[in-house]
Parts: C-alpha cells; structure tokens; sequence
C-alpha cells in the first residue's frame, strides 16, 4: 500500500473538487500508465477507485477529481466536506483496467461527465505521440465540464463539446459517431451507464477489441435481482466444494455467507476487483469492466450469474 499525501484541493466547478495527492514520504510515486486508477481509503473508511488523470510521465503527483454524488454512500461526501490539504491517505499502485491501445491508427474518446479523467490522462498521452485522435466531451453545460479551459488550450479542434443543458435528444449522436468504423480505430468510453449502452450497442460490427469502457464510478443500472433470476450451483476447484446461490444473493454473498473471502470496492461490476477465474460454465455476465476475451476466463463474483441451467467452475 502506499501513503499519500493531500497537497492541493481545487474546486473545478461547484460539484467537481481536484485532489492533488504525493507521496507522504517525499519520494517518487510508482509509475502509470493512460488510463490507471488507485484504490484509495478514505478517512471514514470508504475505499474508492479515482482514476488519474493528470500526466502519466509524472511521477512526483497523482490528481483525481471526484464529483458530489447526490446519492453518495459517504465517499465523495467525504472528500467534499471533510477532506483536507496535509491528510494522509492509504492507497493502492497503479492499476489499468481501461488501458490505450497504442496500436491503433485512430482513436476517439468520448467523456460523459466526470467521466472526463481516464480520457484527459489518455488525451495527454496521445498528443505527446501525435496521435490521431478526438476527444468528445458531453456534459449539461460548459459550467458544468471539469478542465474545459485547459482542455480547448491543450486539444484545440481535437475536442468536440456536447453540452446538452440535460435534455439527452440535444446531447452526443453516439450511433451517428459510431455507426462507420475508420481503419483500424479503436473507441474509448468514461461516464454514465446509458453512455457506455449507447457506444456498445453502436458498435456490433466493430472488430473485438476495438471499443474500450469504463464506468468512473458506481453505476446507475440496475443491479439488483432481476425477475429471470434463479438459483444456480457453483463449484470451486481448489476447495473442492459445491456451492447453491439463491435467487435473491450474488456469488459474492454466497460466497461470504460460506466463509469465503473475496476482495471488492464496488460490488457493481465497474471496479474489477472481485474478478475471479472461471473454468467452465456459461456466465450472465452484467459486468461493466472485462472485455469480452476476459469474459472467456473470468466472472465479476459481485453481479454476473449462471445462464439458465448452468454451472459455474470458479478457480476457488
């Protein structure tokens, strides 16, 4: 774990605070890459995922940006009303769940909200390749859009702006963008749960591999038991048991209420932190972070299920 410094809080707009954050003991912190977040333990002992987003050849600072949640369960509260410069922090390395590809010809980004951080790290680390690329920025209002200033300086008619004022219809044509794939491109996507629906269900005819997501934070969907479900088994491996998750509890819970530990942050599928191999069986995966060849060897234990009839071999 590493221990990390708050140097600096800025408010970027009135629901969007900048955390600036070094390490407490002066030293170098552990080199990213475009696209990375830190799991951080806050000091009511919420821990959260906040993607970098400042420059990934800097290794003296890490700058997240959290946005008030009105629903928040205590996290970005938090950060909002409590936290302060000079607090120290418990935080994991780097992790990339949402990296570039840096292969790919063409590349278009597309931020929805807050959603913006991954894709300003990426946007920096593209114009440092010269790369092609466009950024996409969707938000209610230009007031409402975190660095906007910084970005038109930094990207000029590489960044194109959608400032809906909340009516969706007046927002971003995502099928319209999507619907002709450039040669070899690649799409990266960060914000709400009908922004990330929209880009997957525009690109069916894209090349696997080609269209990359991230939820910032804890999604909207729905996550709770949906009406088809149904009690299913799983069988883990190493432990040589057999398992029965009812319809109305995860493999996360089931797992729990057997004495099974298993890591997580979210428990909504946008993390990738209680990701767990999968041996054999057909998932219902309703996950928002493993691409699809990942689905081919691993589950999200904290929302994805059994297909009907099916049964799960985890590599537990």
């Amino acid at each position: 774990m590493l221990s990390l410094k708050v140097a600096r809080i800025a408010d970027e707009t009135p629901r969007i605070k900048s955390v600036e954050l070094v390490a407490a003991d002066g030293g170098a912190l552990p080199a990213f890459t475009a696209g990375a977040h830190v799991d951080v333990t806050l000091g009511n002992g919420e821990a959260r995922s906040y993607s970098l987003l400042n420059d990934a050849t800097e290794t003296h600072r890490y700058v997240i940006a959290v946005l008030r949640e009105t629903d928040s369960r205590g996290g970005s509260t938090f950060v909002h009303d409590k936290l302060r410069v000079g607090d120290t922090l418990a935080s994991s390395e780097p992790v990339n769940n949402f990296p570039l590809n840096e292969a790919g010809e063409r590349h278009i980004l597309i931020a929805g909200g807050i959603g913006i951080t991954p894709l300003l790290a990426m946007s920096r680390r593209l114009s440092a390749r010269g790369a092609d690329f466009t950024l996409h920025y969707c938000a209610r209002s230009r007031a409402e859009a975190a660095f906007i200033d910084a970005i038109e300086a930094a990207l000029g008619p590489r960044l194109v702006t959608h400032f809906d004022g909340g009516d969706i219809a007046r927002g971003l044509d995502v099928a319209a963008l999507l619907k002709a794939r450039p040669p070899a491109a690649h799409v990266y996507v960060c914000g709400p749960p009908g922004l990330i629906r929209a880009a997957r269900e525009a690109t069916p005819h894209w090349p696997k591999g080609s269209v990359h997501y991230e939820l910032f934070r804890g999604s909207e969907a729905d996550v709770a038991p949906r009406s088809s479900d149904r009690p299913f088994e799983i069988v883990l491996k190493r432990a040589g048991r057999t398992l029965t998750v009812p319809a109305d509890k995860s493999i996360l819970a089931a797992l729990a209420d057997a004495g099974i530990k298993i890591k997580t942050l979210c428990k909504e599928g946008v993390c990738g932190t209680c990701r767990v191999g999968l041996l054999a069986g057909r998932a219902d995966h309703r996950d928002e972070v493993l691409t699809d060849e990942e689905r081919e060897r691993n589950i999200q234990v904290c929302v994805s299920r059994a297909l009907p009839g099916e049964t799960l071999v985890l590599d537990l």
